[in-house]
């Protein structure tokens, strides 16, 4: 069975980044913006920042347990003509400015491969992505690895993504969600890093499949149902890991992400989720039904709660010489 508002009480109270949280985000953001922009050193080449990843998507999710939650955000920042040959200095300082902050220098920071991380207590991890439009007309992230740029574009991602959501009346970011939730609540399919599994699932939503069937992508249960089995399709079909271009248009792919071995792994797992959701799905008795769905969810697949059970404090009981019926509503 569908069992849709089941869903929307999944993603509401389990999937979803909460509100509080994602007001945590900005404010941090901003607060780690203004910071560097302050700094006497690299200030002047800070031109602006954007939303990247998962929460210029609206893919971000909860993490499961005590886990940090993790955003990126780009770093806009002009061409320093000294560091034309050396594009890792631009990691280098964003760090050093960190670094020497009253406030951020006694948090945990790091420098990754393609950005500075800063780490909030027993919360969440932000990353700083520097991000640049070189003279010569190119658009890039910095390798520090390879001490090298790296061809983006992060607004033809964002814009790919509308697209496909559009396509799907608003329901592949939601499945995008749920997969990702799957995949850190029961650790399947490790090692797939959200970019793969966001690309590979909005691949799969075309305009061919409302034309043959307009109720294709009609809500979540049935957009998800749709999704995982044309994925687990396409799969099947390619046994060695294909090449993931960038939707973008960029020009790179995202081969670099995983190996043949996390390939096939996620490969395995996605052809047993398939069949695990289409069995949920297609089960006509409800109580079955939604074993099945909570055997892939967990328990925060459940019934929306109705009024009285959803009250912080019940309602009191009417008093015993009472002969007035009460709507059972907590005052």
């Amino acid at each position: 069975m569908k069992l849709t508002d089941y869903f929307n009480v999944l993603l509401k109270d389990t999937v979803n980044l909460g509100q509080v949280k994602l007001d945590s985000l900005d404010s941090r953001v901003e607060a780690v913006y203004k910071a560097l922009k302050a700094d006497e050193q690299i200030g002047h080449l800070i031109l602006g920042k954007t939303p990247q990843g998962s929460w210029a998507h609206k893919t971000i999710i909860n993490p499961v347990g005590s886990n940090e939650f993790d955003a990126d955000f780009m770093l806009d920042m002009s061409e320093n003509p000294d560091w034309a040959d050396d594009p890792e200095k631009y990691i280098e300082e964003v760090y050093a400015a960190l670094h020497r902050h009253s406030t951020y220098g006694n948090m945990p920071h790091s420098r990754k491969c393609r950005c500075v991380r800063v780490v909030y207590a027993n919360s969440m991890h932000l990353d700083i992505v520097p991000h640049l439009n070189l003279a010569d007309g190119r658009e890039v992230i910095v390798n520090r690895d390879d001490n090298a740029w790296e061809l983006t574009d992060p607004q033809g991602f964002t814009d790919w993504m509308k697209s496909k959501d559009a396509l799907a009346k608003g329901n592949l970011r939601k499945v995008i969600r749920l997969m990702k939730y799957l995949r850190d609540h029961k650790n399947s399919f490790t090692g797939t890093r959200s970019i793969l599994l966001t690309t590979l699932l909005g691949e799969q939503v075309t305009e061919l499949r409302t034309l043959l069937d307009p109720g294709y992508y009609s809500d979540v249960p049935t957009t998800l149902l749709h999704l995982v089995k044309d994925l687990d399709a396409w799969l099947q079909a390619r046994p060695i890991k294909p090449s993931i271009p960038d939707p973008s248009g960029s020009g790179i792919t995202f081969d670099h992400r995983w190996e043949q071995s996390t390939y096939s792994y996620f490969r395995d797992r996605i052809h047993v989720h398939a069949a695990e959701i289409e069995e949920a799905y297609e089960e006509e008795n409800k109580e079955r039904s939604i074993q099945l769905w909570q055997d892939i969810f967990g328990d925060g697949f459940k019934a929306p709660a109705t009024s009285s059970s959803s009250a912080k404090f019940p309602a009191a009981a009417p008093a015993a010489a009472s002969t007035v019926g009460r709507s059972g509503r907590a005052g």
